[in-house]
């Protein structure tokens, strides 16, 4: 039996296919149902469609005419980054100078090369003039009878080709006819000629035609293989960067993406600009395809060498600042980045340095120089055995030295005296080694450092807003003696030996940790390298702080993160893909800039000496040589050697667990009145916040016997700092 309902389910059927098949009529019957619908509930704005009730056949314009289409033009050329009318190099006058200074020295070169063998050079062309004159006569007697085509006749002639044959004939006869008159009036002209000049030509006329003529028939006379005049200067051989050298290049890094929009006949590389020369290199910048990112080519640096058929140490992917990540900008040079040869240090022979300025440490791979500011800085310098880290620490020292009013701490715990030319000459304080007693010199001085920290908050905090309107030293306090805000520089190399000493490590991390988050206002500088960048060479909270970074080859992407920061290897910033022999070539970041590929000047163990020497006389006019440098350690008074937690353990009786802070400093006053007699209740908390020791509200009875609550710490909370810095679980 057929119901009602049966007949309308196949009605509802047939009315769907219909509007399925005719598409127009279908979307006018759905836009009158859900017209029709509309009135039966609540009216709502037309973009609010209630996914509820759309209809789930009905296809959704995700792309709709008529709307905005995207930035105007107006906006598209706001946002435009436009190149420069005058080029980079165009507009520095350092460059300038550079390239003038180099075409005039290539000049000077080949000049004087080349006068120097001009008497050989007449020589050798002189005895080769004979064999000259003969080749002149015997290729002269061929010309005339048409040698050249002769090859040409014997081949037709073997062919049996008459019709060939007889037209080379008569073109040769054609050509020896003229060639024998030309010849003919030339030897009887030549000789006539060349008799009137000797009867009517001055004897200075017919040396030089005889010399000329000797010499010519020399440079005819050479053999191929033996020539006489060599090149002075042997240019490398660079091939030009094209656009298919680059697109081969980067077809043959195995990347899907590239390699399947190349297949299907497009290039996987967009241009966005001209390859153009940039240095003494080329420069190509362009999109990757969709998905592909510039870590993805560098990760294949040495294969991208390859391809374009170049040393390894002359290709440098990057990624653009500011741009997508696809973006790549490739620079390709004309020579290894770690053979060429540098630009003169203008510091190696004269020159002072303010360390409140920029000073060029390096040169990046286009040859421009790279400066650092070393004030209001904290560094870190990370890289594997023997890459150049001491030499880069060594040069920032010696930049410290010819500042004279800089005063300079170095410390090299790897004991080999790399540090020895800055120590000796100019160091306020100086050790080499590992040794118990050496170590024991470093803490004592890291503390009597961290007193002068805390000296030099006082006097910033004292000085009116006029003179020191941004609370830190800048070069005008520190020119003024009587403040004592002088530059200083700390320079540690292996730092490492330092932080995991079983007895004074920790308290050495605590101190370098101060120093570096509150050190670079108060004009204290602290560099640290290590070959060994790990959690335990380098703390968190030092690394974490370190506001200018070097980074030469590293092994993993652990190290590398740990000295140039967490994330830069996903950037891009990878110190892992330095070669062997990029040594002295970083990672630098710093300067308020992203990370940038340098190459640090290589100043041996001569030269240092001779640059601190300088300095050394420097200061001696300056009146600011002192401490090591003049054969004085270190004083190891109350002020300088003193253990606050083992002075606390002394001035907090252990009947009391809870003691006020002014209660503490008073009783340290009393046992050190050297090291605490100028502390007030407010200075403790800072000086044991390095500890992990906070202060807590501590209720007692104060001299007017009445109950107060005040600030206070816990003999606990002492112990335990003690238990842990000297690794002793018994003392808990």
């Amino acid at each position: 039996m057929k119901h009602e309902d049966d007949g309308d389910h196949e009605k509802a059927l047939f009315e769907r296919l219909e509007r399925e098949l005719k598409p127009d009529s279908g979307q006018m019957a759905a836009d009158s149902d859900r017209a029709s619908s509309a009135t039966d509930r609540p009216t709502q704005p037309p973009d609010s469609a209630s996914p509820e009730s759309a209809d789930p056949d009905t296809p959704v314009a995700v792309d709709r005419p008529g709307g905005p289409t995207g930035p105007t033009l107006m906006d598209r050329v706001l946002g435009s980054k436009r190149r420069p009318v005058i080029p980079a190099w165009a507009q520095s006058w350092a460059e300038f100078q550079t390239a003038g200074k180099g075409v005039a020295a290539y000049g000077w070169h080949v000049a004087a090369y080349h006068a120097v063998r001009t008497p050989w050079y007449a020589f050798r062309l002189t005895l080769q003039a004979p064999r000259g004159a003969l080749r002149f006569v015997g290729g002269a007697a061929r010309w005339v009878v048409d040698l050249e085509g002769e090859p040409f006749r014997q081949a037709a002639a073997s062919r049996e080709d008459i019709d060939d044959y007889l037209k080379l004939s008569r073109q040769r006869d054609r050509r020896v006819r003229w060639r024998t008159v030309v010849a003919a009036c030339a030897a009887v002209v030549g000789p006539t000629t060349a008799l009137a000049v000797y009867v009517l030509a001055p004897a200075w006329l017919l040396g030089l035609a005889g010399s000329v003529i000797t010499l010519a028939l020399g440079r005819l006379g050479q053999p191929a293989d033996a020539p006489v005049i060599h090149r002075a200067v042997e240019i490398p051989k660079a091939t030009k960067l094209t656009s298919d050298i680059v697109l081969r290049a980067l077809g043959s890094l195995g990347i899907p993406a590239i390699n399947q929009a190349q297949s299907k006949g497009g290039e996987g590389f967009t241009f966005t600009a001209p390859i153009t020369r940039d240095g003494p290199g080329w420069l190509a910048t362009g999109d990757l395809p969709y998905g592909v990112t510039v870590t993805d080519v560098i990760d294949r640096r040495e294969r991208l060498a390859s391809g374009l058929r170049r040393p390894l140490g002359t290709v440098w992917p990057e990624a653009v600042p500011d741009e997508h990540t696809g973006r790549l900008k490739l620079w390709v040079g004309d020579q290894d980045m770690s053979q060429t040869k540098q630009p003169d240090w203008p510091l190696a022979k004269s020159g002072t340095v303010d360390l409140f300025q920029p000073v060029p440490w390096g040169t990046d791979q286009r040859g421009r120089w790279v400066a650092v500011t070393l004030m209001y800085l904290a560094g870190v310098i990370g890289a594997i055995p023997r890459m150049g880290k001491t030499f880069l620490l060594r040069e920032l020292l010696l930049i410290a030295a010819l500042d004279p009013r800089a005063e300079v701490h170095s410390y090299d715990l790897k004991g080999t005296g790399d540090l020895d030319p800055v120590g000796d000459a100019v160091s306020y304080r100086h050790r080499a080694g590992d040794d118990e007693e050496d170590i024991r010199y470093a803490l004592t001085s890291m503390r009597e450092l961290q007193g002068e920290l805390r000296r030099r908050t006082k006097v910033i905090r004292s000085l009116p807003r006029d003179i020191c309107p941004e609370s830190k030293v800048t070069t005008e306090l520190a020119s003024k003696r009587s403040l004592g805000l002088h530059p200083i520089v700390v320079g540690v190399d292996e730092c490492q030996k330092w932080f995991e000493h079983p007895k004074y490590g920790k308290e050495l991390e605590e101190i370098c940790t101060d120093l570096v988050k509150r050190g670079p206002a108060t004009g204290i500088v602290l560099l640290l390298a290590t070959q060994r960048p790990d959690d335990a060479s380098l703390p968190k909270g030092i690394s974490a702080n370190a506001s200018a970074r070097w980074c030469l080859k590293v092994m993993s992407h652990i190290e590398n993160d740990l000295v140039l920061g967490t994330g830069a290897y996903k950037r891009g910033v990878r110190a892992t893909m330095f070669a062997w022999d990029d040594k002295g070539i970083c990672y630098f970041l710093g300067e308020g800039a992203d990370a940038r590929i340098v190459r640090s000047i290589k100043i041996d163990g001569v030269l240092a000496e001779l640059i601190a020497g300088r300095a050394r006389k420097m200061r001696e006019r300056a009146g600011t040589l002192a401490g090591y440098a003049l054969g004085q350690e270190p004083e190891a008074s109350a002020s300088a050697a003193y253990n606050l937690l083992a002075d606390l353990l002394v001035a907090m009786p252990e009947g009391k667990s809870k003691v006020w802070n002014e209660d503490v400093v008073a009783r340290l006053a009393e046992l050190r009145p050297d090291a605490y007699g100028e502390w007030t209740a407010e200075q403790l908390a800072p000086a044991l916040k390095p500890h992990g020791i906070r202060p807590i509200q501590v209720w007692g009875t104060a001299e007017d016997g009445k109950g107060a609550n005040r600030r206070g710490i816990r003999r606990a909370d002492v112990v335990k700092a003690v238990a842990e810095r000297e690794g002793r679980s018994e003392a808990a």
